[in-house]
């Protein structure tokens, strides 16, 4: 009998019918009753092959929001994540940095004319007077 380990925590998944997780089966009946449904909606109306790629495209969605996973995201968090970067976010990041040149011809600054009282303690001295 040999156990499987995996290297990753994060990477468990407990299966629950014939090696599939509950997202996966939630998913598979999914796909597989929207393909059912199209097969008794369409086809009235359209032959058996192209019946057949209907049911297909109609249920491979639902499939693929059940197995794939993209860089550890499943669909939701994916669609969600791609909304979010192209939709809601700015695309352009705009940067105007100051013109400091500008700044100091349109409000020049007055200098003193008379200088500072020396004090004869040094700049960032710690040492206390007595």
């Amino acid at each position: 009998m040999e156990v499987k380990i995996n290297r990753e925590i994060r990477d468990y998944t407990e299966s629950v019918f014939f090696g599939l997780s509950l997202r996966q089966c939630a998913f598979a009946v999914l796909a597989c009753a929207a393909a059912v449904g199209l097969y008794f909606l369409l086809s009235p109306y359209l032959g058996l092959e192209t019946l057949s790629w209907v049911c297909i495209l109609g249920a491979a969605p639902f499939a693929a929001v059940g197995f794939i996973t993209y860089h550890g995201m499943t669909a939701e968090q994916f669609v969600w994540a791609w909304v979010k970067s192209e939709l809601l976010t700015p695309k352009k990041l705009a940067y105007f940095p100051p013109n400091l040149y500008h700044d100091a011809i349109a409000n020049p600054v007055k200098e003193k004319r008379g200088k500072a009282k020396d004090t004869g303690k040094a700049v960032g001295s710690h040492v206390k007077d007595a």
